[in-house]
């Protein structure tokens, strides 16, 4: 094809570690076809008060949307299939998965009304299939869930192999093991470039297998005496499995709470997983003696409204532990939640709960490679390109100095919204698209540009000031009146009193208004917020978010 061009543009996780969101465009710049690759979610924190679900914004794919020829997603981590269901409209491309994959994705669907629109299709384990000028073809690896895959794309250009998250698991514990002989052949046939997951490249050695984490297990629960819960990373299918079989292995019963676990329970046993397991309602498992129950519950990250928080409050319906019972915590601490599972921790402590983290056994590894994997990965793919993603820039920039240590010819470093020329001639930018956030606040999609998260921070930060005006015939009827929220108290003074020099300010430049000025809605406003602004700031040392509201009679 004429003019044809190979080209790569992240519009999510490539300044975060999630939210991941790609595309990969192939034909001439007035006529390209593209497959989207993931299509991810990150999670709110206190930054974006209200919001839970952050997503990469598709805008620039939104106007391409009648090129995409599919979506293809390579596991069912939130962060690579948790906005589906939101973004798929704006995309409206068919859906491909494995079938455990398929099987969440078809229920976030079904949560946004899409069941019967969207199109989902099953892709199996190992299989190829055209979507245009791409060929692609489900390449095996191992992580902490069912089915990852890596994505072999071939195109006229050259062919790009997109690992999706893994890590070199020599036992791991669900699924087919690492397809070591298909990258080492894809390597043969030559690999133009590899994108590729760059959150452990800090660390050295391996991750670790997860059956190293089994063993730690059962050691763990074999040395508690009263009830168990064990709180874990609901997605992670394989330490879901290896709480079972300690479970198992110790005579004690299962019970899983929250409705993430549930879940993820239930699609792991529609593909064959976990069927040896039987796991009971948890009324039935407060009647059975403390030492033969295992609970599994979701929170490990200190949700407040997560199964472990209700039963660190004491206000779970069904389960209540305390004196020589145990919570293992078999999860690493995500940065910026150390607080809030400080804070749950705490609350177990106060209950006389026993803690055992990570510290003690060795109950946790990463689902992601560590040096020496990525050294064997690029020693058997040999790409020409290494394009580093799935990381904050700290890790990306990283990842592509080791890449360059490994003799990879090039490696370049990818940012959201960059689109990168990988074929013909030298890889390079070509292009920056729009690549912004959009937040999930309660029911609304809205973008992270918006004015209502400022207003919210503004509030959250400095309070909030109302001031109401009667005019009528060109006079002051009534007013102006000033009601506060979210401003402190000052010790044994009313608030009314505290309010005083803002009542003061308001007055103030009201009178100092002329008359023929009292008609103008837009000069009173702005006077009234500039007067008890700075009023504020004087007697409380804050610059709140002021309304005004003007009454004319």
């Amino acid at each position: 094809m004429k003019n044809a061009e190979l080209v790569f543009a992240p519009l999510g996780g490539c300044r975060e570690i999630g939210m991941n969101l790609n595309a990969y465009g192939y034909g001439p710049p007035e006529n390209r076809r593209w497959i989207v690759v993931d299509v991810g979610v990150t999670f709110g924190d206190d930054t974006t008060p209200g919001v839970d679900l952050i997503m990469p914004d598709p805008v620039y794919l939104e106007s391409y949307a009648d090129d995409i020829e599919a979506i293809i997603l390579t596991h069912a981590h939130e962060d690579h299939i948790g906005a589906i269901g939101w973004l798929w409209p704006k995309l409206r491309a068919p859906i491909y998965a494995t079938p455990f994959t398929a099987y969440l994705v078809a229920e976030k669907l079904r949560e946004r009304g899409l069941g019967d629109e969207a199109p989902l299709h099953i892709m199996q384990l190992r299989e190829k299939r055209t979507f245009g000028p791409f060929e692609v073809e489900m390449v095996t690896l191992t992580h902490s869930i069912p089915e990852p895959n890596g994505l072999a794309i071939r195109t006229p250009l050259g062919l790009i192999l997109h690992t999706g998250d893994w890590k070199i698991d020599p036992d791991p514990i669900i699924g087919e093991d690492f397809d070591q002989a298909k990258i080492e052949e894809l390597g043969r046939e030559g690999i133009l470039a590899m994108v590729c997951d760059s959150t452990n490249v800090f660390e050295e050695g391996e991750a670790g297998s997860e059956a190293l984490a089994r063993e730690a297990l059962k050691r763990a629960v074999a040395e508690q005496t009263g009830r168990v819960a064990i709180t874990a990373f609901a997605s992670n299918v394989a330490r879901v499995q290896s709480a079972c079989e300690a479970a198992r292995a110790n005579d004690r019963s299962i019970c899983l709470l929250g409705r993430s676990m549930i879940r993820i329970a239930g699609a792991a046993q529609s593909v064959g997983l976990l069927k040896e397991f039987t796991f009971l309602d948890p009324s039935v498992a407060a009647d059975l003696p403390p030492q033969h129950v295992l609970y599994l519950c979701t929170g490990s990250q200190g949700e407040p409204n997560a199964a472990l928080a209700r039963v660190a409050r004491g206000d779970h319906p069904s389960v209540r532990l305390g004196a020589d019972d145990t919570v293992i915590f078999s999860s690493r601490v995500i940065p910026g939640n150390e607080r809030a599972i400080g804070e749950i921790q705490n609350m177990l402590a106060e209950r006389n709960i026993k803690l055992v983290t990570d510290k003690q056994f060795d109950i946790h590894v990463s689902g992601h490679p560590c040096r020496d994997e990525l050294r064997r990965m690029y020693l058997w793919a040999k790409p020409r390109i290494a394009i580093p993603v799935h990381g904050e820039r700290r890790h990306i920039m990283e990842h592509a100095r080791y890449a360059r240590s490994l003799q990879v010819p090039e490696a370049i470093t990818p940012d959201n919204g960059d689109v990168v020329r990988l074929a013909p001639g030298p890889v390079m930018v070509i292009d920056q698209v729009p690549a912004g956030r959009l937040h999930v606040d309660g029911e609304v999609l809205t973008s992270d540009k918006a004015g209502g998260m400022w207003e919210r921070k503004k509030m959250a930060y400095n309070g909030h000031l109302s001031v109401s005006l009667v005019i009528a015939k060109g006079k002051i009827e009534d007013g102006p009146t000033i009601v506060a929220r979210g401003f402190s108290e000052p010790d044994g003074r009313p608030a009314d009193e505290s309010l005083e020099p803002l009542d003061d300010a308001a007055d103030a430049a009201i009178s100092g208004m002329k008359r023929s000025d009292l008609g103008d809605d837009d000069k009173i406003e702005k006077v009234l917020t500039k007067a008890v602004r700075r009023a504020s700031e004087v007697q409380f040392g804050k610059r709140p978010l002021v309304d005004v509201t003007i009454h004319r009679l």
